[in-house]
């Protein structure tokens, strides 16, 4: 999601399962941007979906997210799609279609259960 919000020319469409949204404010991200780039925290930005969507000013961008309700990471505040979902209902040249799932946790069989929707997705927006 950051690369497309970044750019644009990549193409009009994202999918993602289950991504790290908006590391700038969970606790794995900020590990990792502080290691890899410092305590600075606006470097950070151009890092993070959340603030590449707010700002991102391309070509209309269609996202498809699937997150499960399940996920030990969402309940432990690690992934933070709801932010994301935020930043780009407040930006009109993205629309997000944010899908979450009851039953559903960050393993395999929730990946597998809608590959089929991203590849039909993706195949919509490649061309």
């Amino acid at each position: 999601a950051v690369v497309s919000t970044q750019s644009g020319h990549y193409g009009r469409g994202c999918s993602v399962f289950a991504p790290i949204s908006n590391p700038s404010e969970c606790p794995w991200g900020t590990k990792a941007f502080s290691g890899y780039l410092g305590d600075n925290k606006s470097a950070w930005k151009q890092y993070d979906a959340t603030f590449t969507a707010k700002e991102y000013d391309g070509p209309k961008l269609e996202i498809l997210l699937d997150q499960g309700e399940d996920d030990p990471y969402l309940n432990d505040k690690q992934l933070l799609p709801e932010n994301f979902a935020n930043a780009c209902s407040g930006n009109k040249l993205i629309n997000l279609n944010f899908r979450m799932h009851p039953g559903y946790d960050h393993g395999y069989f929730f990946i597998m259960s809608f590959m089929e929707d991203h590849f039909n997705f993706m195949a919509k927006h490649i061309c």
